[in-house]
């Protein structure tokens, strides 16, 4: 039984996963848009995972983003000792 079966057979369920992509894609869009997040919202747009990456990029990214931002402080501020030893 292929997956184009299982929708043949269950209409319901076909219909019940598009309301439930279709949800997450448009707050998840809505929220890239509002951010100025161009490449999320091209992301978001374009691939569809039946909710699953718009979940991430609604609640996990969120709380990931300070420790990617300390870790790219980190590395701007390693940068910025190496360029003054080699000034010297």
């Amino acid at each position: 039984m292929n997956l184009f079966q299982i929708f043949e057979d269950k209409p319901g369920l076909f219909i019940i996963l598009m309301a439930w992509s279709l949800v997450w894609k448009g707050i998840a869009l809505w929220k890239s848009a509002k951010g100025s997040e161009k490449g999320w919202f091209i992301a978001i747009l374009v691939i569809n995972t039946f909710g699953l990456l718009e979940i991430f990029y609604l609640y996990a990214l969120p709380h990931l983003m300070p420790h990617f931002q300390n870790l790219k402080n980190k590395l701007k501020k390693k940068e910025g000792e190496n360029s003054n030893t080699e000034d010297k």
